[in-house]
């Protein structure tokens, strides 16, 4: 079984000091272990180097929440791959439902940052799901599948190696609700066969699908005992030190019994 890996998008929470602190509390839970599991960070672009340089230290590394598809130039309030590159930042966030539903983000404009992001060596985590309607309609698989196809399948073989999937359930980000284990593994085995219908076994397997949707303390290890579950994209037990600790602990559960 290869590593788990586990993001904590803080989205836009926290003050400088409360950054700090938070990046104090969860070092100091960590230290000593000798961690098989990933560990990300990704805090506002305010605090990334404030992370990046907690990182140098740590056994953890840094993510932006999103990037622009823009080289540079006259695009205002915008930062670039580049930008985010030259600071030590090593994966980036992009297509998060809240991108595409508050600021409706295209998938084609998601391709263009994910094109940016592995043009500066930074991995792309490209997020996709669907919304609670298209669950009632059954059409999750459908709406997905087109997700993928329009911001990943323009890829290399080579390029695609470096993409980590996020799957996000909509209906089940910061509801409290929760897709069954049952349910994230049969979206994460659809996702895998489509990979590999494109790209081949190897590097279907090689692939990292994390599950992104309100994973918590509570449920983390029967997720992550899900075959096709590589670990979490985390939202809000990322912003409680011990919360996020303890779904760490459950990554490294999982591969120590396997």
């Amino acid at each position: 079984m290869k590593p788990k890996l586990v993001i904590g998008n803080w989205k836009m929470n926290k003050t400088f000091s409360e950054a700090d602190d938070l990046m104090i509390e969860i070092s100091d839970l960590l230290e000593g272990i000798n961690l098989e599991t990933a560990v990300v960070m990704a805090p506002p672009y305010l605090y990334l180097e404030l992370l990046t340089d907690h990182a140098e230290e740590n056994q953890f590394s840094v993510a932006a929440q999103n990037c622009s598809e823009y080289d540079d130039g006259a695009v205002t309030g915008e930062v670039s791959a580049k930008m985010l590159s030259e600071i030590g930042v090593e994966f980036c966030i992009v297509g998060h439902s809240e991108r595409r539903r508050l600021f409706h983000e295209t998938d084609e404009t998601i391709a263009k940052k994910v094109d940016q992001l592995l043009k500066n060596d930074i991995i792309p985590v490209v997020c996709c799901g669907e919304l609670l309607e298209e669950r009632a309609q059954n059409k999750q698989n459908s709406v997905v599948e087109q997700q993928i196809k329009s911001t990943l399948f323009h890829l290399s073989k080579d390029q695609f190696e470096q993409v980590v999937i996020a799957y996000e359930p909509v209906w089940a980000i910061g509801t409290g609700e929760v897709a069954t284990p049952e349910q994230a593994e049969e979206m994460h085995q659809f996702i895998r066969n489509l990979v590999e219908k494109k790209y081949g076994t190897e590097v279907a397997y090689n692939t990292y699908i994390l599950y992104g949707g309100s994973c918590n303390p509570q449920n983390a290890l029967s997720l992550f005992t899900q075959n096709n579950v590589d670990g979490g994209l985390i939202g809000g037990a990322s912003l409680n030190a011990k919360d996020f600790y303890h779904i760490i602990e459950a990554a490294e559960t999982v591969l120590k019994e396997n």
